[in-house]
């Protein structure tokens, strides 16, 4: 199959390696075309317009940063372009965005499914990506063979809205987790606690959660460079979650001071760095203005 991939950042330039490591002729665009460069190389077709994408493929996958972004691309741009394709959406959005998006597209006799991903470039390189989709069920077996390149076992959870409302929870819980597992850990270093200390109790615990290993070295050093989920992305993300949980019913005042601090790392510079800089935040008086 032909596909046509928009937005090759850090996750779509993986998962479009991904695609043509396992063969697929890619179609590729992006606002910043020299992120083609090595994926030309690798032999993706680079479009100069996303309607010289569309025109080319029957799938087309959308890895944008946003709902905004993903809904100009797809409803202005390329617009009538989408007669008789399919939109795999698989950046993170609101769950009313999607819903909305899909009704549009379905407006021009296009199809749509959600297909967000738990999981970054290593995972995306590997075939490995947890993914989790949200629309009609023959839409979403038609589209399994595809799906397979990218996850070892796709998960259909619903209709349009439900992926992404399992997706913010997700992210949700990445958030908030990092939060408590940093404040943590500045509080046993400042009170004289050595950290191997400390994280073998934890570890032998049922509070121990995996993502506190992996990102331990990171916020020991204070090395944020190399993300593989950037801070912004985070904070955007959690900021979803919220209007969601709220339009729920949920209440979410215990997020709101994790909201505000994420807000702090735009002047503080962490934005395009590794989620984990949230500790960099945390460190209160230390400041963020202390981290390499």
């Amino acid at each position: 199959m032909t596909v046509a991939l928009f937005g090759t950042g850090l996750l779509g330039g993986a998962i479009a390696q991904r695609l043509l490591a396992c063969g697929e002729e890619l179609w590729v665009w992006n606002r910043s075309p020299e992120r083609h460069a090595s994926l030309q190389r690798l032999g993706a077709h680079p479009a100069a317009t996303p309607q010289e994408a569309a025109s080319q493929a029957s799938w087309l996958i959308t890895v944008l940063s946003d709902g905004p972004t993903t809904r100009e691309l797809l409803l202005e741009r390329i617009q009538e372009g989408l007669r008789g394709r399919t939109v795999i959406q698989m950046g993170t959005i609101g769950s009313a965005e999607s819903r909305d998006l899909a009704e549009a597209v379905s407006s021009l006799g296009g199809r749509y499914l959600e297909a967000p991903v738990l999981g970054s470039k290593p995972e995306a390189l590997a075939g490995s990506l947890q993914l989790m989709a949200g629309g009609p069920e023959e839409l979403f077996e038609q589209a399994r063979p595809l799906l397979l390149r990218l996850s070892a076992e796709p998960v259909r959870l619903g209709e349009v809205g439900s992926a992404m409302a399992a997706k913010l929870a997700l992210n949700q819980l990445i958030a908030s987790l990092s939060h408590a597992f940093s404040l943590s850990l500045h509080l046993v270093q400042r009170s004289g606690v050595e950290v191997e200390a400390f994280m073998a109790l934890l570890r032998n615990s049922a509070l121990y959660a995996p993502t506190f290993d992996k990102k331990l070295e990171r916020e020991l050093t204070g090395d944020y460079s190399n993300p593989n989920f950037p801070t912004a992305h985070l904070r955007k993300d959690l900021a979803l979650f919220e209007k969601a949980a709220q339009a729920s019913g949920l209440e979410t005042m215990g997020l709101e001071g994790l909201l505000s601090l994420l807000q702090k790392a735009t002047p503080a510079g962490l934005d395009p760095l590794d989620y984990c800089a949230l500790h960099a935040l945390t460190a209160g008086r230390t400041a963020a203005a202390e981290q390499p």
